[in-house]
C-alpha cells in the first residue's frame, strides 16, 4: 500500500516548515508498518544530495521541475494533468505537507497539512505575491482534502473560522523536539557567529514583519543601559518587507550590540540557544513556534507571545506577553535577567514542557491518521 509524501519543503526550505517535514518523515519511516513510501521532491538537483538512499520500503520520486513551475501550471493555470502519480507511480494516499494539493487521480486519497493562516491574520506582514497565491489555492485544496492536519489547536480553530471546514475533518498534530536540542557548550557557536563572550538575548525566525523584530529592537534599547554587556542576536534568513527592520537597526544607538547573523545551521542551534541568557520569542502570529520548546530543551528561559498557538507550545513554562505591548516585553525580559529564582523556575518548568513534544509521538499519530484516511 503506497503513500506519497511531498518532501519538497524539507528539501528546499531551511526554516520551520522545512524542519517540520524533515523531522516528521524521518521519524515515520523507521516505524513498523505495511506502507511503502514515495517521497516526492520537486526542483531536485543532482548536486544536492537526498538525505538517505531508497530501499525496499522508501523510494524517492524526484523531478527537476521546480515548485514555482508546478504552481504556475497546476494552480495558476489550473491544468489538471499530469497528476502527481506521473512521478510517484500508483498510490493510495498523497500527503501534501505545505498548504496545497497537486492534481490527483480520482481514487487517490488526499491528506493536507495547513501550518498556519498568517497570510490572513497578519496580512500586513505577508509577501503580497505569496498571500495572493495562498488565498486562491488554499481554499481549493481544503475542499479537495479527505482530511486536514493542523500544527496546533489555534491553527485548527483558524481553519474552521475562516474556511468553514467541519471540525471532524481536522486533526491537530503537534510537533516534536529533536534530541539534539539539549544544553551544550556554546563556545564554538559564539566564535563562529561573532557573538563573543558577552551575555545575549537570542531569537530566531525569517526576517519579516510578523516576527516583530522592530519591537524587539525597541525593547532591547530600553534594556541596554541597565545591562551594559548585553547583546541582542537575531538568526534568520532574509525574508520580505524587511526594510523597516534594518532601518530600526541603523537608527539604534545600540546597533553595535545588535547582531543579525543570517541563517543559522540546524546543527548550531542547540549551542546558540544554550549560550543565551534569554530567548524572547514575541512573534505576532505562529502556527506552532519551534523556538519556544527548543529553547526550553536547551535550558534557556523564554519570554513569549500570548497569541495564536504560542501558549500551546509554552504551557506554564514561559512568561507570556502581548507582543504589541512594548512595556510588557521590556519588563518581562528585565525580570528574567535580574531574578535568579524566576530563571531557575522557568528553566525547570521548561525542561518538563519540552519533554512533552517528541517526533516519535508525532510519527505514531501520523500513522494512525494515514490508517484512518485509508
Amino acid at each position: 500500500m503506497a503513500i506519497a509524501i511531498d518532501y519538497t519543503p524539507a528539501y528546499e526550505q531551511g526554516g520551520g516548515i522545512g524542519r517540520y517535514v524533515r523531522e516528521l518523515i524521518q521519524a515515520v519511516i523507521p516505524l513498523p508498518t505495511a506502507y511503502a513510501y514515495r517521497l516526492f521532491v520537486a526542483g531536485y538537483q543532482p548536486a544536492k544530495a537526498l538525505p538517505f538512499a531508497s530501499n525496499e520500503r522508501v523510494n524517492w520520486a524526484t523531478t527537476p521541475i521546480t515548485p514555482k513551475t508546478f504552481a504556475r501550471y497546476w494552480h495558476r493555470l489550473r491544468i489538471p494533468y499530469p497528476t502527481i502519480e506521473a512521478w510517484t507511480g500508483p498510490i493510495r494516499l498523497f500527503h501534501g505537507t505545505d498548504f496545497v494539493l497537486p492534481p490527483l487521480r480520482r481514487d487517490t486519497k488526499a491528506l493536507l497539512t495547513i501550518h498556519d493562516l498568517s497570510y490572513i491574520h497578519t496580512p500586513e506582514s505577508a509577501s503580497p505575491r505569496l498571500k495572493a497565491y495562498l488565498e486562491r489555492v488554499v481554499p481549493r485544496s481544503l475542499a479537495r482534502a479527505d482530511h486536514i492536519l493542523a500544527d496546533s489547536s489555534a491553527s485548527k480553530q483558524d481553519i474552521i473560522a475562516h474556511y468553514g471546514v467541519d471540525p471532524a475533518k481536522i486533526t491537530v498534530l503537534l510537533s516534536g523536539v529533536n534530541p539534539s536540542f539539549r544544553r551544550v557548550d556554546a563556545t564554538a557557536a559564539r566564535l563562529k557567529y561573532g557573538i563573543g563572550d558577552a551575555p545575549y538575548l537570542f531569537t530566531i525566525g525569517t526576517v519579516q514583519p510578523r516576527k516583530n523584530y522592530e519591537r524587539l529592537i525597541a525593547a532591547f534599547e530600553r534594556l541596554a543601559p541597565n545591562f551594559p554587556d548585553l547583546k541582542l542576536v537575531i538568526a534568520g534568513g532574509k525574508g520580505w518587507l524587511d526594510d523597516p527592520i534594518y532601518a530600526a537597526l541603523s537608527r539604534s544607538a545600540y546597533q553595535d550590540r545588535i547582531r543579525f547573523i543570517g541563517f543559522a545551521e540546524d546543527a548550531d542551534l542547540p549551542a546558540l540557544y544554550s549560550g543565551a541568557a534569554l530567548v524572547p520569542f514575541i512573534s505576532l502570529y505562529e502556527g506552532f513556534g519551534f523556538p519556544v520548546i527548543e529553547s526550553m530543551a536547551c535550558g534557556t528561559p523564554v519570554v513569549a507571545s500570548n497569541v495564536s498557538s504560542i501558549p500551546e507550545a509554552a504551557g506554564d513554562a514561559a512568561i507570556l506577553v502581548d507582543p504589541r505591548d512594548l512595556d510588557a516585553i521590556t519588563e518581562s525580559c528585565r525580570r528574567v535577567l535580574e531574578d535568579s529564582a524566576l530563571r531557575a523556575d522557568l528553566i525547570k518548568k521548561g525542561y518538563a514542557q519540552a519533554a512533552r513534544f517528541t517526533w516519535e509521538r508525532a510519527a505514531r499519530e501520523l500513522l494512525s491518521i494515514y490508517a484512518e484516511v485509508l
